[in-house]
């Protein structure tokens, strides 16, 4: 083992690191004494999408939207119904055993709830280790002085590492998570809602050292929210889900000033403005999101719609780049 501290990573390459296509994922509703699949929960349907090497993409959309199984199926935390994800041009769905072992080494996952992925009877030093240990990365020396740098990195100190989850705060608790995370030296993870759970001060805390981290170690995310104002912040480029289906894509700028989808025009009026004295026009959708088990004909978002028309209902609109580097799935965008 050559090295104890972890060692920046050249982020100059801007080519596609990660790379989705048509991933599907149902969950079987069994029902009866032979448990025979009665219906399927359409959760994720096909949806792809390319990250660069370097940059964080944010996927955004409801609760129950299918967010959160995007980024299980992607580490085969969850196993994919169909469709393929490359990881530096290496199908992830094709390796099996010590192969997978190694990539996900390479491929991390920060949970929303730090303190349920934290095991209580274990010192957060050994959590932090446990994926070194995993590995056989170095001997146990080295692979101590590996967790105390990685616990530096996130602002905690080196007596830390004897204390159990019960005794950190809930931001210290995800900060913990964050090493744990980076412990590998991973090139790629996936930031399932960090800061959903925190206050709006530990939030702020959270995203700079996940921003930090990324600039000194050109890390690149998959960052999985549902607050537009945390997304804001953090993203170079934005997608957003509606029912399982990808409806919007478009760097964060370009998104935040001219939406193209009337999902994404919703989601954005109901960002809070910081002035009481200014008002926003709110865009209230009716009903209810309907089931994924039974989702709409054509456009899943047809009836909740304000623009919808009979086409709307009668087919699905392609996913399509309707400017450059723009892509939305709605008939009426242009």
């Amino acid at each position: 083992m050559e090295t104890k501290t972890l060692k920046a990573k050249s982020s100059s390459s801007k080519m596609d690191l990660v790379r989705v296509k048509h991933l599907t994922k149902y969950f079987p509703v069994r029902s009866g004494l032979f448990q025979r699949v009665v219906a399927n929960v359409q959760a994720v349907d096909d949806i792809s999408f390319n990250i660069k090497e370097g940059e964080t993409l944010s996927l955004v959309g409801e609760s129950g939207c299918g967010k959160t199984t995007v980024g299980r199926t992607m580490l085969r935390l969850i196993e994919p119904t169909s469709g393929s994800v490359f990881f530096d041009n290496q199908d992830i769905f094709s390796l099996h055993g010590a192969e997978l072992k190694a990539m996900r080494r390479h491929m991390q996952i920060i949970f929303q709830d730090p303190y349920a992925s934290l095991d209580p009877r274990v010192p957060i030093g050994d959590s932090v280790m446990e994926g070194l240990t995993l590995h056989k990365i170095g001997v146990p020396q080295e692979r101590f002085d590996m967790m105390v740098d990685v616990l530096h990195k996130v602002g905690l100190e080196t007596y830390h590492a004897r204390r159990y989850p019960h005794e950190f705060s809930g931001g210290q608790r995800q900060r913990i998570g964050i090493a744990r995370a980076l412990a590998l030296q991973p090139r790629f993870i996936i930031c399932d809602e960090p800061v959903s759970a925190l206050d709006v001060s530990i939030q702020s805390q959270v995203l700079n050292i996940l921003k930090d981290l990324q600039q000194e170690f050109g890390l690149t995310y998959l960052f999985i929210a549902h607050n537009l104002s945390v997304v804001e912040h953090i993203s170079d480029r934005v997608a957003v889900m509606y029912l399982g289906k990808m409806v919007e894509l478009a760097n964060r700028e370009t998104l935040f000033s001219d939406p193209l989808h009337p999902y994404t025009k919703a989601l954005l009026t109901a960002i809070p403005i910081a002035d009481p004295h200014l008002r926003r026009e709110r865009t209230i959708l009716k009903g209810d999101v309907p089931s994924p088990i039974n989702p709409p004909s054509g456009c899943r978002f047809h009836p909740r719609c304000p623009i919808a028309v009979e086409q709307c209902s009668q087919q699905e609109p392609e996913f399509r780049e309707l400017k450059p580097n723009h892509w939305a799935a709605c008939w009426r965008a242009e």
